[in-house]
């Protein structure tokens, strides 16, 4: 996990990365779409509402992955929120 911001533009991000499996191209365009899950048990709205929550407060999330390497997700909000 990483945290960082600059006053200079305001923003404060939050990296969250590991080295698992990662996610396939065609996982990764769906990710934070409502009730899409690869788990046998998921109900797929995790990164949906961690999206639509990010949005809300003027920030944004993205993903990049690469399949055998890892998954980063990558959170920026406003300072001050």
């Amino acid at each position: 996990i990483t945290i960082t911001g600059d006053d200079a533009d305001g923003v404060i991000t939050l990296r969250v990365a590991d080295t698992g499996c990662g996610i396939s191209p065609d996982d990764l365009e769906q990710v934070f779409m409502p009730f899409f899950t690869t788990k046998e048990k998921g109900t797929g709205l995790g990164l949906a509402a961690a999206s639509k929550t990010t949005e809300a407060h003027g920030g944004s999330i993205r993903v990049t992955s690469y399949v055998g390497v890892g998954t980063t997700f990558e959170i920026s909000l406003p300072r001050g929120m």
